[in-house]
């Protein structure tokens, strides 16, 4: 007699994985505007750096609202409590630096993204594509891993102070060719600006539009230059 069930067997690993995507954290954080008081037309999501949340980001709104006044900003928390610290977020675990646990962990992010991304845009009533990625320090990483492997992809990619992780990975895995804005500043001693420099020769290896700014004398923050850069960036994405 034929069972009527059936019995599955994981491995631990693969278990592991159902497990974490059985719980995949649905991301909330502030938002901001439009600034015309308008239904939104574009979407601008802010990814913040290691120990921080979405409130470290989302007063970058009112700036870049002067070029995309019918866009609506929204600035996720990470979907980790921050685990070297008792406050702030993460959007990967970053105490242990072997770069296969960086891209186990930012793989993990991604899905979490991935879906804030899916949820925003519906909630807006928005186009697949009406949408741009911009993150800093973790952020920035999380953003480009995410944005060049999406099969609807943002008008662009905003990635200050980062690097790019798992870059083997990137021309079997990559489904868009989305411009890239890539910034940081010389003196950051937090992640050096070579980084980005690896990052930029990385992408245009697998011909993906980039931009690069290098700002001198500037720590691991982002500056004037940096904003300005931004701005032109997203009117020239939108076409604004």
């Amino acid at each position: 007699m034929a069972a009527t069930w059936a019995t599955v067997i994981l491995s631990p690993s693969k278990l592991r994985l159902q497990s974490w995507e059985a719980i995949l954290p649905n991301l909330k954080g502030p938002s901001w505007g439009p600034a015309s008081k308008e239904a939104p037309k574009q979407l601008v999501i802010l990814c913040h750096g290691v120990g921080a949340d979405g409130n470290d980001l989302i007063d970058l709104a009112p700036f870049w609202a002067r070029v995309l006044p019918d866009a609506v900003f929204a600035a996720p928390d990470g979907p980790e409590p921050f685990d070297m610290a008792p406050m702030g977020r993460q959007w990967f675990s970053l105490g242990d630096l072997d770069p296969a646990k960086l891209g186990v962990g930012v793989r993990r992010a991604a899905k979490a993204l991935d879906a804030f991304i899916d949820e925003q845009l519906s909630k807006y009533e928005l186009p697949p594509t009406a949408y741009v990625l911009m993150g800093f320090s973790q952020g920035a990483m999380t953003a480009l891993f995410t944005g060049l492997r999406r099969a609807d992809a943002p008008r662009a990619i905003l990635a200050f102070s980062g690097a790019l992780i798992d870059p083997a990975s990137l021309k079997a895995e990559m489904k868009n060719h989305a411009p890239v804005l890539l910034a940081h500043g010389e003196a950051d001693p937090v992640v050096p600006a070579f980084r980005t420099r690896d990052a930029e020769a990385a992408l245009r290896a697998v011909d993906v539009p980039v931009e690069a700014v290098y700002s001198a004398n500037l720590g691991h923050g982002i500056d004037d230059v940096i904003l300005d850069a931004g701005a032109l960036f997203l009117q020239k994405a939108f076409g604004a």
